[in-house]
This record gives C-alpha cells, structure tokens and sequence, in this order.
C-alpha cells in the first residue's frame, strides 16, 4: 500500500454544494483503497473499500473526551455516550436497538479521554441501515429528561462496578498520581458526585458545543462504495439540518499542546480489602507524535509485553509471585505515560516491586539485548497485522488516524517504523524514560509494614 495523493470532485447536483474527495491509499496486495471527503461544514467522510469480505463497520468519531471537561462536567462526555442511544426525534431508544437486532448487527460505543466512537457492524447489505440510524443519533439526540435520570442509575452502577475491579481502578488511580487533578489525570467516568451534580441542560449543552459536524469523522470500512457512503451520510446530516448550520466551518484540526507531568517519587495507596495487591510502577512517556513511540513500543513488548518478556519470566514463570504482570504505553496529544503492572498476594509486594525496579533500572542503563529486540519487532509486527484482520479494526485505524494524526499510515509504513528500531534506539528512549525516578500507584490490604516497601520502591 502506498500514498498516492489524488483529489477529485464530484458534479454538483441541485444546487447542493460538492464534496472535496482524495484516495489517500492505493489498496495493493489486497489491502483496500482509502479515500476522504470532505463535506461542507467540515465533516470528514473516510472510508477503505474491501471487496472480498460479506460486512462493514461504520463509526463517527467526536473530537471530544474527559480532559474537554472542566472539573464540574466530569463524566459529561461518557453521560452523553450512554444518552444518544436514548432516543432521537425519529427513534426511541427501543427503535434503536431493535433497528440493529433485527439485521444482526452490533452497535456500541466508548469514551476515552481524548475522543469519543460511536458504531456498528453490519452484513455490508444493512450498510445504508447502519449509516442512517448512528448519523441520527448523533445530529438528533433529544437528551429526554427522563431518560437523563433514569441512565443516570445505570453510569453509578457502571462506576460501582469499576470500583469493585481493582485491577480497572488502579489505572484510574494511576492516571491521577502522575496528572493529579486536571481533565487527563481526571477518570473518564466521574465521580458518583460529579454524575450526581449533571443536569440535562448542562448536558444539552455540552452536546451542542461538541458534536457540530466540524468535530466529527465518519469513518467505514468493509465492502462498501465510498461515493455511496458520502452521499448516505450527506444526506443523513442534511436531514437534520447539521450541515447548514455550519456551512462555513473547517474542520478540527488534532490536539496540540505542551502538557508537563508531575515529578517521580510519588506514591498513592487506596486500602481495598481485596485478596491481591495491585501495583502500578510508572513513568512519563512519550506523546502520540513523538517519533520515539516506536522504539518505546518495542522496549516494552520486550519488557512486559508477552510470555517471553523480561517481567513475565522473572516474576511469574520463575518465581510464581504474580500471575499477571505486563508493562504498557499510553500516548496522548501532548504527553505519554509509561507503566509497569502487576497483581500479587500483600506479602509478596515487596519482592515484586524490587524486581519491577531493578529491571526497569537495568533497561535504563543497558538497554536490551539484540535477541530481545529481535524478538519484540516480531511480536509487535506481528500483533499490528493480526489486530487489522476485521473491518471494525480498520475503522477504528481510520478514525483515530484522522482524528488524532490528521492523516493515514499505511500498514507497510506502520511495518517499517518498527522494524527500523535498533538496539541503540532503544538504549536511547530507555536512558530517557526508564532512567527517569518513577512513581507509583497502589490498591489493596496493606499492612503498614507492607505499605512502607512501596515508599522504598520509588526512592
């Protein structure tokens, strides 16, 4: 697959004005072409045609997450995700379902701190079924001020059930010891107090700020027409009036910005009588558009991303202290984080933590062997490919890419990035991030003894 930039515009019919369209990849070797419309008002239409598969998946993604929310909104942008299933000026929320279910399709949706998706799978027949009933959840939500109380009960109960899995609610706890209380350190579905304190017309609202179509990309993969994806989509907007509203307007750009992380050294404990202790061991990492994201990428599969990886042997496979251990990367606009879990009984804390620390200072110094890199390029090509074998993968490449980048990586070029990481690459980004002092985050019943080791893990 490769770039090949080519503009082309469609006759103008009735008066209606044209949508700007570009393939901006050549499909080959039985990868699919991906084209982008732009339509007025700034709504961006992508989408990857693939002709040999019986499905596609269609999504719209919103240019809006928990760090768009001041500290009263927080929870506002996944409230809104639950409520624009909740019924619409042509569909209840039954008609929505029921739309989808009859076709045996899927339709779902997530918040993540810097976006939001909305989609649905479909047999590529029920294409046209699946365009019109998410484009009318997104341009004709009504935000019914029953179905804001009612859905309020099912996020607390939602929240209720992230607090009783410690194994979710330390990475909350996580993102708070190094953000502290600003919107990306804030967790995505609020607090039982902030959900509490919503009402429906701040949420109106904030529906009206953030879902004009100028913040929006569609984005559909699976065997589909492109052309024919533009104009149902067109239409569908048009039906709501969407597009008028903001003929003018261009569309938003990604996320840009300098954002600084707390220093190292810092250690949260929530007491929870659970059975294990859950740690998180971390670091600042690398932003989405830092070109060291590839080789942070590899150092980690090397270090805590599969069976083979440095944790995984030295703390389960050779001394059973854990049964899940892993290390991972988060990339944000403006900055990244770098962490190292694992889940253990109390008394083993302190011998997880030191080998978590040792490891990670020995990386910071070393760097990895050939063999282990070898090995983590492999693994990481290989689960890139793997994780882009179903439309709804392909989709979300789309979207997030559009969104987040503002354009699109080949698989091939996505290939050559890891594969281009060197052992001196990652002594690099190692010295870097791992060499930094890094903090931690912790749940679980421990004694103060136990408690103590977690202050010495971060010295």
């Amino acid at each position: 697959m490769t770039r090949t930039p080519r503009t082309t515009a469609r006759p103008s019919t009735g008066g209606r004005a044209v949508a700007r369209t570009s393939t901006l990849l050549k499909g080959e070797n039985g990868t699919g072409t991906v084209r982008k419309s732009i339509l007025p008002g700034g709504l961006r239409v992508l989408t990857e045609t693939l002709p040999a598969v019986r499905s596609a998946t269609f999504g719209i993604w919103a240019h809006v997450g928990s760090r768009d929310e001041t500290p009263a909104l927080n929870g506002a942008t996944h409230y809104l995700e639950h409520l624009l299933f909740k019924g619409t000026e042509r569909r209840s929320a039954l008609d929505i379902s029921a739309a989808l279910d009859a076709v045996g399709g899927e339709m779902n949706a997530f918040t993540a701190k810097e976006f939001t998706c909305y989609y649905a799978r479909v047999l590529d027949t029920d294409l046209p079924l699946a365009i019109d009933v998410v484009c009318d959840m997104l341009t004709g939500s009504v935000i019914d001020p029953a179905e804001v109380e009612a859905e309020r009960g099912v996020i607390l109960e939602e929240i209720a059930m992230t607090e009783d899995d410690p194994g979710d609610c330390v990475h909350d706890l996580f993102a708070h010891t190094m953000l502290g209380d600003s919107p990306l350190g804030r967790p995505v579905l609020g607090t039982v107090d902030t959900v509490n304190a919503l009402t429906r017309d701040r949420l109106a609202r904030f529906y009206r700020k953030h879902y004009d179509p100028a913040h929006l990309v569609v984005a559909a993969a699976g065997n589909l027409d492109h052309a024919g994806v533009v104009h149902q989509v067109q239409a569908a907007f048009d039906r709501a009036g969407a597009l008028a509203r903001t003929a003018d307007a261009a569309p938003v750009g990604p996320r840009g910005g300098s954002r600084a992380i707390r220093g190292g050294g810092r250690v949260d404990l929530l007491e929870r009588g659970t059975e294990q202790a859950h740690l998180i061991l971390g670091l600042p990492g690398v932003s989405r558009n830092d070109e060291r994201r590839w080789a942070l990428g590899v150092l980690s599969a090397a270090l805590g991303g599969g069976m083979s990886s440095r944790l995984f042997q030295e703390i389960r496979e050779k001394r059973g202290l854990a049964y899940s251990t892993y290390s991972y990367t988060s990339g944000f606009a403006d900055c990244g984080l770098f962490g190292v879990y694992a889940g253990c009984r109390p008394s083993q804390v302190p011998d997880v933590l030191k080998i978590c620390r040792e490891e990670l200072d020995r990386v910071a110094r070393h760097g990895l062997t050939d063999d282990e890199v070898h090995r983590a390029v492999g693994q990481l090509s290989g689960s890139t490919v793997l994780g882009l074998e179903d439309t709804g993968a392909l989709m979300h490449r789309l979207g997030k890419g559009e969104l987040c980048w503002g354009e699109q990586m080949s698989v091939d070029d996505m290939l050559a990035r890891i594969s281009a990481v060197t052992p001196d690459t990652i002594r690099e980004v190692a010295r870097d991030v791992l060499g930094a002092r890094p903090s931690l985050s912790a749940i679980g019943p421990l004694t103060d003894r136990q408690a103590a080791h977690l202050h010495e893990a971060v010295a």
